[in-house]
């Protein structure tokens, strides 16, 4: 099961997201945001965007929102965003 690990804001509503599998991508949400449902609305603020985390793997806001990561590992994938991390030694 794919896990996100790391999440770091980037611009606007774009977060990096690093994953369980070593790689990461930069996840736009702003066409989620976009659908203007209840629980996204919140997303348009930009300091309440900033107040991510995670939980159990999962991207989260306090409100409740709550995006799978295994959803948004396959976004990533099939938009060809998802980059290998490299160790350095």
């Amino acid at each position: 099961m794919i896990k996100i690990t790391q999440a770091e804001w980037l611009q606007q509503r774009v977060l990096r997201l690093y994953f369980s599998d070593n790689t990461y991508g930069d996840y736009d949400l702003q066409p989620l945001i976009d659908r203007q449902t209840e629980l996204v609305k919140p997303l348009n603020d930009d300091l309440y965007f900033k107040q991510f985390f995670l939980e159990l793997g999962a991207l989260c806001w306090r409100n409740g929102l709550e995006l799978s990561p295994g959803n948004i590992h396959k976004k990533l994938a099939d938009q060809q965003k998802l980059h290998t991390q490299t160790q350095v030694a």
